[in-house]
């Protein structure tokens, strides 16, 4: 695990709910702390937040136009305007001149995007590969409840990341379910609002100079998708399997059945090594023919974050 790591105290900072308008955690948060924002308030810095998809959560909807959170590439930020554009490659230009610009110095130094899940993923951390900042992070919001699992789930984009963290120079998604779309869970609420001040918190200690120790962590590497059976025409000709329902993050071993087809029989794993699935059945992903996703457990190695040299000063 490298860099980059922030070298200079974290002064801009957005929590953002709503990048899915029907992910309900996130945007009754946000619209919580529009309106009372002092949670969000620490000695060095002040947190925005921020509505990501206003028009999709006012109508409950995951977008309006497209996914959002696969809109912030260059290409479509760059792009010039037109009054037929998707709503959301407008609202996330909009977002890349408050937040950004992607790729830039102005950009915010960090992103801490809320979402929820329909899949049995319990509270899991999503980043890219590679970043030890984001990476103590989640061992620092490990450690302040070790009675409960988190998961660390990295991505390696094959190209340009496009998700809304992507704009900032460091950021996380929070992904946490099981919860339904379009419905409140109350104790996967307060969890989420416990891990947002937890990790201001971690924000705050990085910049009044705490050094963090080098650690070695489990995480979870995304590798592919798998399709559910179809029909020749395309519908579905099966669903995921009792055995694979909800045991998100759990081994799957070759043979092992992950699909039941209508016609009664199981549809085995042909892979030839264990795998760990994620986002079973996600509710989200039928749209894209993702039935789960695949991952492998690795080990890795974090360096050490060293304490910042520079005295912090207070947040205005």
């Amino acid at each position: 695990c490298a860099l980059p790591t922030p070298w200079e105290p974290l002064r801009r900072v957005a929590v953002t709910g709503g990048t899915h308008g029907n992910e309900l955690g996130g945007v009754y948060l946000v619209r919580h702390w529009l309106q009372a924002p002092g949670e969000l308030q620490r000695p060095s810095f002040s947190a925005t937040p921020i509505l990501a998809n206003p028009a999709a959560t006012a109508v409950c909807r995951r977008y309006v136009d497209q996914d959002l959170n696969r809109t912030f590439t260059n290409t479509f930020l760059t792009s010039k305007a037109a009054p037929d554009d998707p709503y959301e490659v407008t609202r996330a230009q909009e977002l890349n001149q408050q937040l950004g610009p992607k790729g830039s110095d102005q950009a915010f130094d960090f992103i801490l995007d809320l979402h929820n899940t329909t899949a049995n993923m319990g509270t899991s951390f999503i980043l890219e590969a590679k970043i030890s900042f984001s990476m103590h992070l989640c061992r620092y919001l490990q450690l302040q409840s070790p009675e409960l699992t988190y998961s660390i789930l990295e991505y390696q984009a094959p190209g340009e990341t496009n998700g809304l963290p992507s704009v900032a120079k460091n950021g996380i998604c929070l992904e946490m379910g099981p919860q339904p779309q379009g419905v409140l869970r109350a104790d996967i609420f307060s969890r989420m609002r416990a891990l947002v001040a937890s990790t201001l918190d971690f924000i705050e200690l990085f910049n009044r100079g705490t050094a963090f120790p080098a650690f070695d962590v489990e995480v979870y590497r995304i590798l592919d998708s798998v399709d559910f059976p179809r029909t020749e025409d395309g519908h579905l000709a099966g669903t995921v399997h009792p055995q694979l329902q909800d045991r998100d993050f759990e081994p799957l071993l070759p043979g092992a059945p992950i699909f039941k087809l209508f016609n009664g029989k199981d549809v085995l794993y042909d892979g030839d090594s264990t795998v760990y699935p994620v986002f079973i059945n996600e509710a989200a992903y039928y749209e894209k023919s993702v039935a789960f996703l695949k991952s492998r457990k690795l080990t890795v190695s974090v360096p050490a974050l060293p304490a910042l040299t520079a005295a912090p000063t207070l947040a205005p």
